[in-house]
């Protein structure tokens, strides 16, 4: 153990003299020393074009780009001919930029109540968010039966089941926000990280998962009490669900979704709790045992949610540099880059366009900096490289979702996914973050990739936020794809200790989901560039390379690709 830690503090002591003697390459927008054969691709990928891609994509002229507005259209526009101009091909094979995502949209008016002892609560808007993704414009639930299932997580792997044979059918459901967070059995100040991966956030934990066990277990609602620290943002972040919502047509019009949704604000649900003669905080720490069983509250539940409703055919936008084997060509990597923000909201006083500077026109203007990069290699990768831009991440991943499920290349010629989602602001950093550390053998040829730039590689420092499950690239972990997805490090050079999440945590506090998600006059952005030029590496070694990428053992994806890849050889 000491040796380890010795050696981390020698490697650590050579990459920070290595750094500060290093010329300022991002900067001055020269990549590092690389092979001729690659080098005009780093050196096309600087600063200036990408603050000029993010500039126009987050304009006011864009209006927030949300799907089914002008916002979209001039977004689809500008990625399409910026794709022509490179000379990339279009990426559906019917000759296309395009990709139809056949969305709903719903604008939801909700009213919520309970009913306790004869007594009425009524909730506020402030106090409550609710909506309904079925298609019809009306959703009522009335006089429902309100019972707490602690975490709402039915967990076979873990022995974990929170709801132990109970039938919610037709009631209302009341759940706490993300996975059990279990002690360590010897030292309590620890979690134990054989359950629920330790800090780290299993897919149990996210708000998406709640409301899907909500519909399999047959629940008239279900509510997420909302806890800022564990849920990793404040609760106006989740302002979107007062404007449109969106799903993704099905046959049944969503009606095997459960009818409805709901957050409430944790200070409600203690009322509520107090109302119905229940300890809020006795009943969350019971909910921490694997023998919690389902609290009835008491209390009846009455939702009406009048919703208008329209069809939204949106976009994704695609774009397909060929490879150069012919062998090899008919096998891809996927670059993804959501380019949708939260529109506008007219109800707003002042600024009411929600530019979405950081999430996403930075990563869209980095997908479009990688396509540029590539295409300028010559010869062209062996292996054919895909470049999607997707629609409405910020209403649920369903631009990725319906790509991932509707393959305009095949899964299983898949060799992996690399997505961007916000860029680095501020500045060049020893470091870069994987989310989901450790998950496949992508996360090693970035620590090749980043070594040879004099830079380490660190995993997720909030593991519990569930960043891995909050973007893009887990559509196509779900179907089994291996995927990488970075964030920008927190050791900024320069920059006293701690301003790294001294940043991240401003930019949570102030401008996630906030029209002040502006391009403002101190971003930096040659850390973005340096971290553009490692994922271009990983991509390029990638559709190179000998050997796909896999998942590593252990994995909760691992099973979905090994099997995928047998029936492809069957």
């Amino acid at each position: 153990m000491k040796k380890h830690i010795l050696f981390r503090g020698v490697l650590f002591a050579c990459v920070t003299f290595a750094l500060a003697c290093a010329p300022d390459t991002a900067k001055n927008n020269v990549a590092p020393e690389a092979s001729a054969e690659i080098k005009p691709a780093l050196d096309s990928v600087t600063s200036d074009k990408l603050l000029r891609h993010i500039k126009t994509l987050a304009s006011d002229e864009f209006e927030g780009r949300a799907p089914g507005t002008k916002g979209e259209e001039l977004t689809v526009n500008y990625l399409t001919e910026q794709f022509k101009r490179l000379g990339l091909k279009p990426g559906n094979p019917d000759g296309s930029y395009a990709q139809k995502v056949p969305l709903v949209g719903y604008s939801p008016q909700p009213s919520t109540s309970f009913t306790i002892g004869g007594k009425q609560l009524t909730l506020a808007s402030e106090d409550y968010l609710a909506r309904s993704l079925r298609f019809t414009p009306e959703t009522r639930v009335e006089r429902s039966d309100v019972v707490f299932v602690g975490y709402g997580v039915v967990a076979p792997e873990y022995g974990w089941d929170d709801f132990k044979g109970v039938d919610v059918k037709g009631k209302t459901i009341v759940m706490l926000i993300n996975d059990p967070a279990i002690p360590d059995a010897v030292d309590p100040n620890k979690l134990d990280e054989k359950m629920f991966k330790g800090r780290a956030m299993t897919y149990y934990g996210r708000w998406t998962y709640k409301y899907e066990i909500a519909s399999e277990k047959g629940a008239a609602a279900a509510i997420i009490i909302h806890e800022t620290g564990p849920a990793g943002y404040p609760f106006a972040a989740l302002a979107s669900w007062r404007q449109e919502n969106f799903g993704i047509q099905t046959p049944d019009r969503k009606m095997s979704r459960v009818a409805v949704e709901s957050w409430i604000t944790v200070d409600k649900a203690k009322q509520l709790f107090t109302a119905a003669g229940q300890d809020f905080e006795a009943l969350k720490t019971a909910a921490l045992s694997k023998d919690f069983k389902p609290v009835a509250l008491n209390a009846k539940a009455n939702f009406t949610i009048k919703t208008a409703l329209r069809e939204v055919a949106s976009t994704n936008v695609i774009a397909k540099l060929e490879g150069s084997d012919e062998k090899l060509k008919d096998e891809y990597l996927i670059y993804t880059a959501h380019w949708d923000h939260m529109g506008r909201d007219p109800k707003l006083q002042g600024d009411q366009i929600f530019n979405g500077a950081h999430d996403n026109a930075s990563g869209t203007a980095g997908l479009l900096e990688l396509a540029e990069a590539f295409a300028k290699l010559n010869p062209k990768p062996k292996r054919s490289i895909l470049f999607l831009a997707v629609t409405a991440e910020e209403k649920g991943l369903l631009g990725a979702k319906y790509y991932a499920e509707n393959p305009l290349y095949p899964r299983e010629r898949t060799l992996a996914n690399i997505n961007m989602d916000g860029l680095n602001q501020w500045g060049r950093t020893k470091d870069l973050v994987i989310v989901g550390y450790g998950n496949s053998t992508l996360d090693d040829t970035l620590v090749e990739a980043a070594s040879a730039q004099g830079r380490v590689v660190k995993p997720d420092a909030e593991p519990e936020k569930g960043f891995f499950y909050r973007s893009d690239h887990f559509e196509f972990a779900k179907q089994g794809v291996p995927a990488l997805y970075t964030d920008e490090g927190t050791e900024f050079i320069g920059k006293p200790e701690g301003y790294g999440m001294q940043k991240r945590k401003e930019y949570t506090d102030r401008d996630y989901h906030k029209v002040s998600d502006d391009v403002k006059p101190d971003w930096d952005l040659s850390g973005a560039v340096e971290d553009l030029r490692l994922l271009f590496q990983v991509g390029y070694r990638v559709a190179q390379g000998e050997k796909w990428p896999e998942w590593k053992p252990g994995t909760e994806f691992k099973a979905r690709r090994d099997e995928a890849m047998k029936r492809a050889k069957a």
